[in-house]
């Protein structure tokens, strides 16, 4: 258990495996030394009755007794912690294009897995590798939902692959249809980056939103290549493009240490 700093209860942090908001934000708090509680919500017998008390069921969530924040943004967290961040962010127009480099980096990942191994669930989560594939083109799903006048909510992110889909072709035509649907969208959205969205985790602007779905495919995207590559060991698949995580704010690890694909024991 982490010691109270200044008399105040000590932060507490709800995370699950192969969450990318939920490690940035245990990263940002790591790199500034500000000890906390990690609470695997996934091993933790309490975490779910103690989430509900904040009325809460979605995560990360950072919390001090009984006051919190929902850490999908870091500039919220540090205002938090009581600290300022201040970075570079890449132009709305850049990040779309990253969105379509990335989506098509999604869509050779997911042709290059073994078929044997699509099924295989990840550590700790109800999440096979087409999920994940799947996944990252729901991300960009949600965004243009959000920027359409919906509501990105966290169902959407939860959302797992038709059990129908027993190949990666699906998949990949499904990722391919997304990529297709966001140059339509961003062709009307592009008039208004900052207008206001409604997310799960409060309303944001378009930008603000498009950013963190960027960053969030990337980590994912990076996820995928390890998959392929670390676990899956398939000769001469592809790699991410070079460059492509320029600028975007993702994790410097892949995967939590505690939970590793194809990794028995935790990485200190």
């Amino acid at each position: 258990m982490t010691p109270a700093i200044e008399g105040r209860p000590a932060l507490r942090v709800y995370w699950q495996p192969g969450c990318t908001s939920c490690l940035r934000a245990k990263e940002f708090l790591e790199a500034n030394n500000i000890p906390f509680v990690s609470i695997n919500v996934r091993s933790s017998e309490t975490a779910a009755a103690e989430l509900a008390e904040l009325g809460l069921r979605t995560v990360p969530v950072v919390a001090r007794g009984r006051d919190y924040v929902l850490a999908q943004d870091i500039d919220e967290l540090a205002h938090f912690v009581g600290m300022a961040v201040s970075r570079t962010r890449l132009a709305p127009d850049e990040l779309v294009a990253r969105l379509q480099v990335l989506l098509a980096a999604n869509e050779s990942f997911l042709a290059a897995m073994p078929p044997e191994r699509l099924h295989d669930s990840l550590p700790q989560r109800e999440r096979t590798w087409l999920d994940l594939g799947f996944h990252v083109a729901m991300i960009v799903q949600g965004l243009m939902t959000a920027g359409a006048g919906g509501e990105l909510t966290y169902e959407i992110y939860e959302r797992r692959a038709p059990r129908s889909w027993r190949t990666a072709a699906p998949a990949i035509e499904f990722s391919q249809a997304t990529r297709r649907g966001l140059t339509s969208w961003w062709a009307e959205a592009c008039r208004r980056p900052d207008a206001p969205v409604r997310t799960y985790f409060g309303q944001r602007p378009l930008d603000s939103v498009l950013e963190r779905s960027a960053w969030h495919v990337a980590q994912h995207c990076r996820q995928l290549d390890y998959l392929v590559h670390e676990v899956a060991n398939v000769a001469d698949s592809p790699r991410l493009p070079p460059g492509v995580l320029q600028g975007l704010p993702v994790p410097e690890a892949v995967w939590d240490r505690e939970v590793v694909p194809g990794d028995s024991s935790p990485i200190s």
